[in-house]
């Protein structure tokens, strides 16, 4: 059985506030918390926004440190690094933490005289790959460089499929441990309504990789309305993605995206990157029959669960999303597998292996073993 009174109690985690990563954490957190284990939570990016904040107030076992110190893949944030790491270097002090969990990479090979967890959700080398179809270019070496220092210190990277596993071990290995622990959710959360004669897709319309762009490209094709939301503005350009033929939404709240899932009937998100996808998992766990991009790592999560398409061919993509249009049958059985494959992606579930590992890391023993697709 397993030891709560060895396990971390206190934890000391990164995030930052401008993506997946954001509700990865919040997740997280709260399913730690029935095992009284308190967190610093220290925040890069941007500041938080009022709905960030509120979520934050939510969670009385959370202490927040808050910045907005540049991120790894922002223009020239190497100064902005150097200070984050001495900030960081304080809360370790302050809050004296049993384990170091690091959701972004540059900080690995501090000074923490603590276990460090690092978690590769995603990184510019593997993304310009994937959108790109070439190797990042020169300027971002200084970048790898970093990214691998920080990795290879780590006494544990955890990612989140064995396909970016793998990506970060040719980019950035060898590293001390790996292990891949997958994303989960609140399944609670989401519902199942009367599905409605529409296609949905969301998340950072402005990120190539997401590929919304491609479902709006076929949406005057299509025989459904196509809504889409999320954020169009680009964090760092500042450029707006125009969506042609399709009804932009903007950004949601949770009850709203929880309501949008509930009723669409197919959700499309023809990744050409995306080393787990939230958002796939949240439109599976509200019935959608989902259509996304035909890459390894939405492959090895959603097995026959999915219809694939291949993210650089919109008359696939057409053709694929009209023929779930057309044959409710087969919409519904794609409906039912996804339900049931997302239900296995819980976010209790992703805590105790996360819980396992950190008391792996402390020395501590258990006798319940993970399942051996978790390990590698």
């Amino acid at each position: 059985m397993e030891d709560r009174n060895s396990l971390p109690t206190r934890i000391l985690m990164t995030a930052d506030t401008m993506g997946g990563v954001w509700t990865y954490t919040l997740e997280l957190i709260k399913a730690l918390a029935p095992f009284n284990t308190k967190v610093a939570l220290a925040t890069m990016g941007n500041n938080l926004s009022l709905r960030q904040r509120e979520q934050v107030a939510a969670l009385p076992q959370l202490t927040l440190y808050e910045s907005n110190f540049k991120l790894e893949w922002m223009d020239n944030p190497w100064e902005d690094l150097q200070a984050a790491g001495e900030w960081l270097l304080q809360i370790n002090q302050e809050f004296k933490p049993d384990i170091i969990h690091l959701n972004n990479f540059c900080h690995g090979n501090l000074n923490w005289g603590k276990p460090v967890v690092m978690v590769a959700h995603s990184c510019v080398s593997s993304w310009w790959q994937a959108v790109n179809d070439e190797p990042v270019p020169a300027e971002w070496q200084y970048y790898r460089k970093a990214v691998a220092q920080g990795l290879q210190a780590a006494d544990l990277v955890v990612a989140p499929t064995a396909a970016m596993l793998q990506e970060a071990q040719v980019l950035y290995g060898p590293f001390k441990q790996s292990q891949i622990i997958y994303n989960g959710q609140d399944t609670a959360k989401f519902k199942y309504a009367h599905k409605e004669p529409f296609v949905f897709s969301m998340g950072r319309v402005w990120d190539e990789a997401k590929n919304i762009s491609l479902l709006a490209q076929v949406g005057a094709e299509l025989d459904w309305p196509v809504y889409i939301a999320g954020e169009a503005r680009h964090p760092v350009t500042g450029e707006t993605l125009e969506l042609p033929n399709v009804h932009f939404l903007g950004i949601l709240s949770e009850s709203e995206i929880i309501n949008w899932l509930s009723r669409a009937a197919i959700f499309c998100l023809p990744v050409k990157y995306e080393p787990f996808g939230l958002a796939i998992l949240e439109a599976a766990l509200s019935g959608c029959a989902l259509v996304v991009g035909n890459i390894a790592s939405q492959r090895e999560i959603w097995g026959k669960a999915a219809t694939y398409v291949n993210p650089n061919n919109a008359g696939e993509l057409a053709t694929a999303v009209t023929k779930l249009i057309q044959d409710e049958f087969i919409r519904n059985i794609m409906s039912f597998r996804a339900m049931q494959q997302g239900l296995g992606y819980n976010i209790q579930q992703t805590a105790y292996y996360y819980r396992q590992a950190y008391g792996q890391l402390l020395g501590v023993t258990n006798q319940k073993k993970s399942p051996e697709k978790i390990l590698i």
